[in-house]
């Protein structure tokens, strides 16, 4: 029997170069060797104000990114959050064991609301939900990037807890960190992570960037002081650009350092806007093969299959706490 991975994304913001090789990449090479379920966290995107509309459509266009990227719903379960109610109600279960110490010291809480009165209890609260999401699926691996690692630690710690206090329930989840390209910085910061939410769109390719958007973002990216290209630590910019180029060429890092070898910066950036274009351009011509009706008949069957799991945990989970 298959071991299972679990992952999602928000869908908030334009996914970006960085998302598909931290994230997407890794789905479609775990998706033969795992059981792999893969959700669009519309919950989660709520922990923010969102327009229900906006939020309504970009949990569709996910779903089509999620395809285009080559995740197969002949191979994964492709669902969206909400319509798998046992995520939520498993969630209020684990908010009971999770202590108030736990959730304060999680980073991006620290970073987004701390402090701040009008935050929300559920920007507090979300990643109870991520460790129910995980949870509920008996789920093996986990793919994540190096910011989530904190997360599923509490996960971990969370289904340590209710093992412990109520029997054997949950699987408890490993990690899986690529070794490669699972942190893709911003293109004009290199001492931050590429992201959805930066206000400098100069830092970010997004996946449905055209041609000329690309190739401008990438002439104007920040470089480091000399000349040689190559995955030196200490000139950051230029191990970031080539570890884009790395990973979209398939070349190992000893082949990119020799092909470029000799080669300026602006050659540099020239031959990896061209990669980054036609590795883009084929996936920006599948997003379109996906109709609603096809890809509602898709989603459908995803939240089906996965609710067939998750409310076998959810009442395996209510029998020994007492609920049911």
């Amino acid at each position: 029997m298959k071991k299972r991975i679990f992952s999602g994304a928000q869908p908030t913001g334009e996914l970006h170069i960085g998302n598909y090789l931290g994230a997407l990449k890794n789905w479609v090479a775990l998706q033969d060797e795992y059981a792999s379920f893969y959700c669009i966290v519309n919950l989660h995107a709520i922990t923010l104000p969102q327009d229900p509309k906006v939020l309504r459509q970009k949990t569709l266009d996910l779903a089509r990114i999620y395809l285009a990227a080559g995740v197969d719903p002949e191979k994964c379960t492709i669902f969206i959050q909400s319509d798998v109610p046992e995520h939520a109600e498993l969630t209020w279960v684990l908010s009971c064991l999770t202590r108030m110490g736990e959730l304060e010291r999680m980073t991006q809480f620290k970073d987004k609301g701390k402090g701040n009165e009008r935050a929300g209890v559920g920007l507090f609260t979300y990643p109870v939900l991520m460790a129910a999401d995980i949870l509920l699926y008996q789920t093996d691996l986990v793919p994540i990037g190096q910011d989530q690692k904190q997360h599923l630690e509490l996960t971990r710690d969370l289904a340590e807890r209710f093992n412990r206090d109520f029997g054997d329930t949950f699987k408890i989840p490993e990690p899986f960190i690529p070794p490669v390209g699972a942190k893709i910085m911003s293109l004009q910061d290199p001492a931050k992570k590429m992201s959805k939410s930066d206000e400098n769109l100069n830092g970010s390719i997004f996946l449905l960037d055209d041609a000329d958007t690309i190739t401008k973002k990438i002439k104007r990216a920040v470089t480091d002081s000399g000349t040689d290209i190559n995955f030196d630590e200490t000139r950051p910019a230029i191990k970031n650009l080539l570890t884009i180029y790395q990973l979209l060429s398939g070349k190992t890092a000893d082949e990119c350092v020799a092909h470029f070898a000799g080669s300026g910066y602006g050659d540099f950036k020239g031959q990896l806007a061209e990669t980054v274009v036609e590795f883009l351009r084929p996936f920006q011509v599948r997003i379109k093969e996906y109709d609603d009706a096809s890809l509602d008949a898709i989603l459908k069957r995803g939240a089906e299959k996965a609710r067939s799991i998750a409310s076998e945990t959810l009442q395996d989970v209510y029998k020994k706490t007492g609920i049911k």
